[in-house]
Order: C-alpha cells, then sequence, then structure tokens
C-alpha cells in the first residue's frame, strides 16, 4: 500500500494551543498585576516599511494588549542610522516598564542585526537570539529561548507528553533561529539528535529514523512522505509561498498530502505559526517573572 494511501495522521492545531497559551498568560498578568503592582510591557522596533513585517508588528501589538500587558511600538525610517537604532535600545534596556525587546527582522540592509540583537539586555531579549541566551540554553540553562523551537517544543509536548527521553529527533535544517536551538531543546529533553542540513548525503534515510521530525529548511515539499517513519510527530515549520495556477498558496517544508502515515503532523498554515506570538507573550512574561524574582531577593 502507497504512502498516499494512509490517512491515520492527526493534525496538531496550533490554532488552538495558541489561544490556550494567551490565555493562560492574560490570567497569569492579572495575577502578577495584583501581586507586584506592575504589568510587564513589550517594545517592538520597526525600521522601515516591509509590508509582511508592519502587519506582523501590527498582530504582536494587538495580541500584547488582549494578554493584558503593555505595548510599546516603535517604527523608525528605513534610512534610520546604526547609532540612532543603537540608542533606542540603550533607551529601552534602562525603560523600566519595558519587560521585553524585539527589534523585528530583517532590518534595512546597511544595518548590522547581529550588533543590534547583542546591544539587547539579555534579560530583555524576548526573542532569545542574544548570545548569552544561545549559550544558557547550550549548556542546560535556558532563559529565553527563541520563539519558534519554544513553540514547537510546546506542541511536541502536547502531543507526547512531558518525557520524551530517549526519543530519536532529527531536524532538518541548523539555522540559529529555529534548527540550532531546537536541537538543543531536544537534547535538554534527552532525546538523541540528529542534525540534517542542506549537505548532509543520506538526508532521507536518517529522517526515516525519526520518532520527532522537525523540518525548518525553507524548501517547500523538502520532505517527502517516504522520509517520514511510520508513527512519527511531524513538526512542520516551513512557510513557503507557491504559486498554484493563478493563485498562490502558502505550503510547508514537508509534502502534507503523503504524510498520512505520521502519528500526527502540523498543518500550513495552522500549525506552528500561531504559536510564535503566543510564544513572544509567554516570553516576556518569563522577563517579568525573572526581574521581579531577582528584585525580591537582592
Amino acid at each position: 500500500m502507497g504512502m498516499d494511501k494512509f490517512t491515520r495522521a492527526a493534525n496538531i492545531d496550533g490554532k488552538e494551543y495558541a489561544a490556550e497559551l494567551l490565555e493562560r498568560i492574560r490570567a497569569d498578568v492579572e495575577t502578577l498585576k495584583a501581586t507586584t503592582g506592575a504589568v510587564p510591557g513589550l517594545a517592538v522596533v520597526l525600521v522601515g516599511d516591509d509590508p509582511a513585517s508592519a502587519i506582523y508588528v501590527a498582530s504582536k501589538q494587538r495580541q500584547t494588549v488582549a494578554a493584558g500587558m503593555k505595548s510599546f511600538e516603535y517604527r523608525l525610517a528605513a534610512e534610520t542610522s546604526q547609532d540612532e537604532l543603537l540608542e533606542l535600545v540603550h533607551r529601552l534596556n534602562e525603560d523600566p516598564e519595558v519587560y521585553g525587546i524585539l527589534v523585528q527582522l530583517p532590518l534595512p540592509v546597511h544595518l548590522d542585526p547581529n550588533a543590534v540583537i547583542q546591544a539587547i539586555n539579555p534579560d530583555k531579549d524576548v526573542d532569545g537570539f542574544h548570545v548569552s541566551n544561545a549559550g544558557r540554553l547550550a549548556t542546560g540553562n535556558p532563559a529565553l529561548v527563541p520563539c519558534t523551537p519554544l513553540g514547537c517544543m510546546m506542541l511536541i509536548k502536547a502531543t507526547l507528553g512531558e518525557n520524551l527521553s530517549g526519543l530519536h529527533a532529527v531536524i532538518v535544517g541548523k539555522s540559529n533561529i529555529v534548527g540550532k536551538p531546537m536541537a538543543q531543546m531536544l537534547m535538554n529533553a534527552h532525546c538523541t539528535i540528529t542534525v540534517v542540513h542542506s549537505q548532509t548525503r543520506n538526508a532521507a534515510e536518517l529522517c526515516r529514523a525519526a520518532d520527532i521530525l522537525v523540518v525548518a529548511a525553507g524548501r517547500a515539499g523538502l520532505v517527502r512522505g517516504d522520509w517520514i517513519k511510520p508513527g512519527a510527530v511531524v513538526i512542520d515549520v516551513g512557510i513557503n509561498r507557491i504559486q498554484d495556477g493563478e493563485k498562490s498558496r502558502i505550503v510547508g517544508d514537508v509534502a502534507y498530502g503523503e504524510a498520512g502515515h505520521a502519528r500526527a503532523i502540523t498543518p500550513v498554515p495552522g500549525g506552528v505559526g500561531p504559536m510564535t506570538i503566543a510564544c513572544l507573550l509567554s516570553n516576556t512574561l518569563t522577563a517579568f517573572r525573572r526581574h521581579h524574582a531577582m528584585v525580591a531577593t537582592a
């Protein structure tokens, strides 16, 4: 029987899980406001007028307010200099109402994104990209971790339970934003890890060994049905726009229609995507809690 004959894979509903997470965050914000007298604040900085980034930032602002948090939005001209952007980051580092700082990427080409990220106070780095937070994750002592891998981990545990010990996890892609931190998080959960990337010679064979398959390669339909082990949990991080006749549509990095023999799979759209903003607010709440815990013990 061909792989396309299987239809058992369950959809992992990222929209539903993200809505539940946001409701828990809203309730926690109310409780913490009562106990600390303060409210978590998230500052988002957008440089230039990239349409996709503008839509994303507006969505972040709406959900931040809906969660009961303060939203601070800074829209800067595309010609903003590196010094001007770094000056704003330093001001936000010192602002007592701001517990999380996010500079929306990509930045205009004349700006150095790494220098900007490293200028953010690691305790307010809710994207989890600062080298200090990357180092903490790598050494098994995570503080703030990148939002997309955090969302993936939540969905994996929602599907398989909290104990992932001994499972073989294969991550397709080795970016600093998804692949590497995802591998670290799964390793910290006592999984056995394989990372597959563009130079891997036997990618399909390695993927077929995965109990947990996380695909973040940025190539539409890269992972075919015969790359997937029957009963595997598949997390598709890819978001690719392809032409379908006269219209375009969004697809993932996994050939979704061929994955019926998986135990469960995230659809695209509606899988990992909705978790990213929810996890951004979760990280803001974590930063808020860590700050007040440090103040209480100072």
